[in-house]
């Protein structure tokens, strides 16, 4: 395991772990976050864990064409109940999604230091977020990274109310102009909406 200071630069991604575990440690600092990023790296831990980049293989993406959307969903959709917004509340959505409770972790990842660095990466106009209005109430979002290459590397997403987050994505997917959205790893939920896994180095290509 290769363990970083604020100033080492990232190991080939082949070095990982079978869970796809890269690196330890290391800041958050916009310069790193965007390197790891333009790597295919992303970091995930959890509070009181030290940073931990991973880039797993296989790779769970979606290709916009490929994008699933049932029918009740298109109903949803067609009823314009949610009234959808692009890059309007970004630091209410990753607050949002810092506080949705996950079967499979003890806290959030979502750390403030978290917050704080994205919320940075946004006023630079690299973090982009999404966000899901019903009555004026803000009900659902997503936020992630866009590489400006034509993949955007999804972040987190909620919703306290059903098909919100759905609905939030299917409309950035159709309304965006994407190769390729990065989902990082499988979730049942994106499953259904089209995604899959790819390999690993197919994926880096889409972002070399």
């Amino acid at each position: 395991m290769i363990y970083l200071d604020d100033n080492m630069p990232f190991p080939d991604v082949r070095l990982t772990s079978t869970e796809g575990l890269l690196a330890i440690g290391g800041e958050l600092s916009t310069e790193r976050l965007l390197s790891a990023y333009r790597q295919g790296i992303f970091p995930w831990f959890e509070e009181e864990e030290p940073v931990l980049w991973w880039c797993p293989d296989p790779r769970f993406v979606l290709f916009p064409s490929k994008l699933k959307v049932s029918k009740s969903m298109k109903k949803v959709l067609k009823s314009e109940a949610f009234k959808i917004t692009y890059n309007t509340a970004f630091d209410d959505v990753i607050i949002a999604c810092s506080k949705v409770e996950r079967a499979d972790q003890e806290s959030t990842w979502i750390t403030f230091s978290m917050i704080k660095a994205y919320s940075k990466l946004h006023e630079l106009g690299y973090a982009k977020s999404v966000e899901v209005w019903l009555d004026d109430q803000l009900v659902g979002g997503l936020y992630g990274i866009d590489l400006g290459n034509g993949v955007f590397c999804g972040e987190s997403m909620f919703s306290t109310v059903s098909n919100a987050s759905k609905a939030g994505f299917i409309s950035f997917v159709q309304n965006g102009n994407y190769r390729l959205i990065d989902c990082q790893v499988y979730t049942n939920h994106l499953e259904s909406l089209g995604a899959e896994d790819i390999d690993r180095e197919v994926f880096l290509s889409y972002i070399n």
